[in-house]
């Protein structure tokens, strides 16, 4: 048999009989919701101050499955993996618990606990102490310690029955979904919203996600490809939309209408004007994102400041106080890494000497020039998605695109980096002709180029250029591919 316990999160231990009550509860619909799709067969219980989890099989297979999603059920701090045997006497309980811990105990100190029930012909203290002595003879490395040791083999004798601890294995901790009501996380398949929604769903919280995509079809593809990684291992029990908004256009009214070094906060100030309308729709109170102090230019406290004026809605940040390597340390952690590392920055308004003390004056001065219709559009066309439809990327992820360093004499290059990019670093390749079309522009201008050409999208690290250039032939154009330098 297949058997766990289950230990509650401290703080759920601590609060009052109803909530505690109402966390478990949770906690058993959360774990029966996602261990039963694992096999069908799963028995969790319910015991108020810990939980059950067993299967009458002993597929070492399945044990590894049960493991890998228990680590990952938010409110569970930590499981013990159990093993339950009848005994004849005290001598074959130690030679029982020696078979199991005599690897473990290796180099260690140790101490033994046994918790005991019902009518036996030794105390709890006596089979401490005889199973202990013998484990300390027969393990030569190992020594006993009862203070502080760096092992405590947990033991239960109830009746005729001996129950041990085979392995102890840590959960992720925080309150099961959703005690602590939705939130709607800006997520754009980076490192830092990818952590920060990881860090909501730890809390309890039913993470929705937003986009705003500013990269087109395979911009999209990417990110919605990180939600649902984090929302199928971590927050598989409820169901969660992901909201798409084109902003392109948004993000074409800011490079014509505001001054340079405010379009980083005009930005982010209709950013969080859009995402207050969404959350409203879906009836969520809470806006997060990845945000970090000091990170960039958008990100000091006067500039933060600003950004927040322009919303009623609650903001959460948890990242505020992290550096950029904690960051990427917890996405390594929670297997977000490879999708963050290969996203190219869609930031699409980038100045060249960005503000990093926005005055609200100021701001609402340029914002007098934007037309908020285009904004209001940019919302009323949002696609609200069921999290799950996602699947459909694997065949995005088929496509191959041709990348070349060395170009055919008639070739076409399309620079397709922002207009500030451009300007800092303009694009030369001998003997080619190079047309400069962003890539928030490329989806809707290709088709007026001479399609008698063939065409290479460039920028600075591939991966954008390369994703456009499958937008581009899902889109029926077969005259494209990648140039990198």
């Amino acid at each position: 048999m297949i058997e766990f316990l289950i230990k509650l999160h401290p703080e759920i231990a601590i609060k009052s009989k109803s909530v505690r009550k109402r966390q478990t509860l949770l906690l058993e619909r959360n774990l029966k919701t996602i261990l039963l799709q694992v096999d069908a067969t799963v028995v969790v219980s319910n015991n108020f101050d810990h939980l059950t989890v067993r299967c009458d099989s002993n597929d070492a297979g399945l044990r590894q499955r049960l493991i890998e999603r228990l680590e990952c059920i938010p409110g569970v701090v930590a499981f013990a993996e159990m093993q339950s045997s009848t005994f004849t006497n005290l001598h074959d309980i130690f030679e029982q618990v020696l078979a199991v811990y005599a690897s473990q105990l290796e180099n260690k100190t140790f101490s033994v606990r046994v918790r005991r029930t019902g009518n036996h012909d030794f105390s709890s203290i006596e089979a401490e102490r005889y199973i202990g002595g013998g484990l300390n003879q027969h393990v030569a490395s190992a020594k006993v310690q009862l203070k502080m040791p760096d092992l405590v083999v947990t033991l239960e004798i109830k009746k005729d029955l001996l129950i041990m601890v085979r392995k102890m294995h840590q959960g992720m901790g925080g309150f099961p979904l959703p005690s602590q009501s939705d939130v709607l996380s800006l997520i754009s398949g980076g490192y830092d919203s990818a952590v920060a929604s990881y860090l909501m769903i730890r809390k309890g919280l039913r993470t929705h996600y937003l986009f705003f995509n500013l990269g087109g079809a395979a911009h999209e593809a990417g990110v919605r490809e990180m939600a649902f990684l984090i929302w199928q291992k971590y927050s598989l029990s409820h169901k969660v939309k992901f909201v798409s908004v084109n902003f392109a256009p948004v993000v074409d009214q800011i490079l014509e209408k505001i001054d340079n070094g405010l379009m980083g906060v005009v930005l982010k100030r209709m950013m969080m004007r859009a995402a207050s309308e969404v959350a409203e729709s879906l009836g969520i109170k809470a806006i997060v994102t990845g945000e970090s102090i000091g990170q960039v230019s958008s990100q000091t406290i006067a500039n933060l400041s600003v950004i927040d004026r322009v919303t009623e809605t609650l903001i959460l940040r948890p990242l505020i106080y992290q550096d950029k390597q904690e960051i990427i340390n917890l996405a390594i952690k929670i297997g977000a890494e490879d999708i963050a590392k290969s996203m190219p920055e869609y930031c699409g308004v980038i100045s060249k000497k960005p503000t990093v003390n926005a005055v609200l004056a100021d701001v609402l001065a340029n914002e007098q020039q934007f037309d908020f219709s285009v904004l209001q559009q940019a919302v009323q066309s949002a696609k609200v998605l069921d999290i799950r439809t996602v699947d459909y990327q694997a065949e995005q992820q088929a496509h191959v695109v041709s990348e070349l360093a060395l170009l055919p004499a008639d070739a076409i290059v399309l620079d397709i980096r922002s207009p500030e990019e451009t300007d800092i670093k303009p694009l030369s390749v001998d003997g080619h002709q190079v047309i400069e079309l962003p890539f928030f522009r490329l989806a809707s201008q290709f088709a007026a180029l001479d399609q008698t050409k063939q065409y290479y999208c460039y920028c600075e690290r591939g991966v954008m250029s390369r994703l456009q250039a499958v937008v581009l032939q899902e889109q029926g154009f077969a005259n494209v591919a990648v140039y990198r330098q």
